[in-house]
């Protein structure tokens, strides 16, 4: 089997230490999510195994032939070459033959006469076809096509750096390889693009290991999850809702080891307060081991709630109105004629297209940009925040709590409470070694959550996000979401992560063909009618069928009888496996792999009973009638 085992892995980047000796297996087939905090070392994770960053200590074991590909968070593309050139640079000899033959294929096409590159052409196709070129060729177009890029002749250098990222994600999922490193493979796409990226990385043969925000994209594609916290990885079996459950389980038990620890520091203490006197070995071993004791007694999980219940500034009854908004630049219209009532408390999600113009409106709310027809009407108590794509420049010399100071010193909570800027940053993640940190010093992600962190502290009423997911871990989306939930003002979100959108919004504006619609419904309770809108066939002069009508048996068939005869025993065995299963669980403790496989048994022993159940209840009306 092939595999990659990784052992001791200890990486640290200045006085802060990532990992320390972690150890993982990767086998073959493996899709894992790896998830962990901003900064705490999952793209480093990443760098490490390509090869593009040295460990302080690492042994990684794995066959010869073993091969990896690593896909960073901006990937460039060699400019100046067609799409489908680009997408056979790797030196794989299916790949080579491929490129070649598309480049002689342009060079017969600009000169239709060369019986040179004619004849080369068909020397290339003979090729093709022993390689097996033709289905790597069908299945590069495949990728590309399901990830939204249908211009396969089009030159790299004329594309967006969105689509420069799904040609780049396409060649990576074409080449055989057995290791695939995404880093953050969905930031950026639309939610088409991501869905079918779920598939693409679900039939992708060799192991992917991946670092994304997006939950659902974790629980349709993950067997695994590896998590990076306290310097440790944990390893966990199963998709992102198993990960969640089994994690609730290790926190539980760490929590009940962490209190044995304490009692065990308050007796040592006591004894160290007595005054003995550390001459002998013995007495000297008890002190160090009083140490040891002391700093993981004091050692606090990176787990810890952090509630964000910020009050926002009042907002008066009159909120923000649109008449007849339209916008358009140039030729180019984005939409028209769009009217809209803001009111308090409403929670607003901009569904539509890539360039359908979702962020120009976010602008033209903000007050950044101007309509081309129609006027914005704001009350006089409305105060915007506004959460961009890409956050502002930084200072990289000024420290973390002197840029949080800059905006406020203290700031109320929903319940009266005073917090100071050094609260505000602990309860943001940002413990009190980090405050006297250079900004320059953070990860994107960790810039990311702190300008967050600045305009809440702003304390506004009418909060604009644009695509706020993007590059934030997990525990900071949770953290905003519930802020969001106790918020007092109005919420309007462009986003890509349907998660956050099911979660955070109420109604939908849907910007599509130039119109802007309002729709009450659900993220999912709409994509849910746009299939059915999109495969709905027209059916017509189809004749009346009348169902006929079904005489009721009052006699069991020999079939029948003898099931009847079984099935309260087969039954009751299934209630004593559920008992059974129940009890292994219960008795596990930390063996999460047994926790699994006993949970996956109790579902199908469950699911069994409950076919058996409804069966039994449909025998049983035949007996008795």
């Amino acid at each position: 089997m092939s595999q990659l085992i990784v052992q001791q892995l200890t990486k640290t980047i200045g006085d802060k230490t990532l990992y320390d000796r972690i150890s993982f297996t990767i086998t073959e087939g493996e899709k894992i999510g790896l998830l962990g905090r901003n900064g705490c070392g999952k793209s480093t994770l990443l760098q490490i195994l390509a090869g593009e960053m040295d460990a302080d200590v690492v042994s990684m074991d794995h066959p010869n032939a073993y091969s990896m590909v690593y896909l960073s968070q901006n990937p460039e593309l060699t400019a100046g070459k067609s799409i489908l050139e680009v997408m056979f640079e790797s030196d794989i000899p299916v790949m080579e033959i491929n490129r070649k033959y598309e480049q002689i294929r342009h060079a017969s096409e600009a000169n239709p006469g060369d019986m040179n590159l004619i004849n080369e052409l068909l020397q290339l196709q003979e090729k093709m076809e022993q390689l097996g070129g033709w289905e790597m060729n069908t299945a590069a177009k495949y990728a590309l096509t399901k990830l939204g890029i249908t211009e396969f002749d089009r030159l790299t250098n004329t594309l967006s750096g969105g689509q420069q990222k799904r040609v780049a994600l396409a060649r990576a999922l074409i080449e055989p390889h057995d290791l695939l490193l995404l880093d953050e493979p969905t930031n950026h796409l639309d939610i088409e693009s991501t869905q079918a990226l779920e598939e693409l990385v679900k039939s992708y043969k060799g192991s992917v290991l991946f670092v994304t925000h997006d939950r659902l994209f974790l629980n349709h594609v993950t067997n695994s999850i590896y998590e990076i916290d306290q310097q440790q990885l944990f390893m966990y079996k199963g998709n992102y809702e198993t990960y969640l459950e089994n994690k609730v389980i290790r926190q539980e038990q760490a929590a009940a080891e962490q209190s044995k620890i304490e009692n065990l520091y308050r007796n040592e203490l006591k004894w160290v307060r007595r005054g003995a006197k550390a001459r002998t070995t013995k007495q000297k071993a008890r002190l160090d081991r009083f140490d040891e004791i002391a700093e993981k007694a004091l050692k606090k999980s990176s787990a810890d709630s952090m509630e964000m219940n910020l009050s926002g500034s009042r907002l008066g009854k009159k909120v923000m109105e649109g008449n007849h908004l339209s916008k358009s630049f140039g030729d180019r219209v984005l939409f028209q004629n769009f009217s809209f009532i803001l009111q308090a408390k409403d929670r607003i999600g901009i569904l539509g297209e890539n360039g359908a113009g979702k962020s120009t409106l976010m602008n033209i709310l903000a007050g950044k940009e101007y309509p081309t027809k129609g006027s914005l009407d704001i009350g006089s108590t409305v105060r915007v925040g506004y959460f961009t794509q890409q956050y502002p420049e930084f200072n990289p010399n000024q420290r973390v709590l002197h840029y949080i100071v800059e905006t406020s010193n203290a700031i109320q909570t929903t319940t009266g409470e005073s917090l100071s800027a050094v609260q505000m940053l602990e309860r943001f993640l940002f413990p009190t070694n980090v405050h006297g940190t250079p900004i320059g010093k953070l990860s994107g992600g960790e810039k990311k959550r702190l300008y967050l962190l600045k305009l809440l502290m702003e304390q506004p009423n009418v909060l604009l996000l644009d695509e706020p997911t993007n590059d934030l871990d997990l525990d900071t989306l949770a953290v905003l979401e519930d802020y969001l939930d106790s918020f007092g003002g109005v919420v309007i979100v462009v986003s890509h992560d349907r998660y956050f959108l099911d979660r955070v919004t109420e109604k939908l504006w849907v910007v599509e063909k130039q119109q802007i619609t309002e729709t009450l419904d659900s993220y999912q309770d709409y994509i849910e009618k746009q299939k059915i809108r999109d495969v709905s066939v027209e059916v017509t002069d189809i004749p009346e069928v009348q169902e006929p009508v079904k005489e009721k048996r009052k006699r069991l068939s020999y079939h029948e009888k003898k099931e009847w005869e079984t099935i309260e025993q087969e039954i009751e065995q299934l209630e004593e496996k559920i008992s059974l299963y129940s009890r292994e669980i219960e008795s596990a403790g930390s063996d999460y792999e047994k926790i699994r496989l006993a949970t996956i048994e109790l579902e199908k022993a469950e699911a069994l009973l409950e076919d058996k159940m409804e069966r039994w209840a449909y025998l049983e009306e035949i007996v008795s009638s």
